[in-house]
């Protein structure tokens, strides 16, 4: 839950500090400004509010790493909340607003993490986590959208090393097989989530594992 804190606390760092043009270029989300990813973000900073919100009674059904749904299909941009967040993103006009919202219901997700406690039940999608896990599973999503805010900003610092561990070691888990150690932590999760393609030496060093891929996490 620590790492939820610190994976999350750096992603909105880097919003907070981006320069108001970088919201107009574009992010590692095929289809997406960082505009839209930043208030994709706001989204996530909801559902975590409301999942630590909605306690379940049943046995937890998913875990940290079987909370994704996996698919070998990339977004294509006609899902219907997909296009609803580009068109809220460009409501806000000024990136001074969408990182108001993002830091208003962003901060109270960081709080109400902190204050949760890890072996509540709670359900989210139909499903029944404990909280520990769901924080745990959001690791990974922190880690990847980071990756997607700063594809196309080299001057914008990089996910926290220790959540970039941690995420490959859940794609891993999520993939049943490790990825080749020549492979970066970034380089992992760049291509085994399908935001890159591998090239045709990395497929070499994938063996079997390249046929899984891309892993498209949902």
């Amino acid at each position: 839950m620590d790492l939820f804190t610190r994976s999350w606390a750096a992603l909105r760092k880097v919003v907070a500090d981006l320069p108001d043009e970088d919201f107009a270029r574009p992010s590692g989300c095929a289809g997406w400004l960082v505009r839209d990813l930043v208030c994709h973000l706001v989204i996530d900073a909801q559902d975590v509010l409301i999942t630590l919100v909605t306690p379940a009674a049943t046995e937890p059904t998913r875990d940290a790493v079987t909370y994704w749904d996996v698919t070998r299909t990339p977004p294509s941009g006609d899902d219907p909340l997909d296009a609803l967040i580009v068109r809220l993103a460009a409501a806000y006009e000024e990136p001074r607003l969408l990182k108001f919202h993002l830091d208003d219901v962003g901060s109270a997700a960081g709080r109400a993490a902190g204050l949760a406690d890890p072996g509540l039940r709670v359900g989210t999608r139909g499903e029944v986590l404990t909280a520990g896990d769901y924080l745990s599973a959001y690791v990974l999503e922190w880690t990847l959208h980071h990756l997607d805010l700063v594809a196309h900003l080299p001057h914008a610092p990089q996910p926290p090393a220790e959540g970039l561990a941690r995420s490959r070691e859940m794609l891993e888990k999520i993939a049943g097989s490790a990825f080749p150690a020549s492979f970066s932590d970034e380089d992992a999760l760049l291509a085994g989530t399908g935001r890159r393609a591998p090239t045709a030496a990395e497929r070499a060093e994938l063996g079997e594992l390249a046929a899984k891929l891309p892993m498209v996490l949902g």
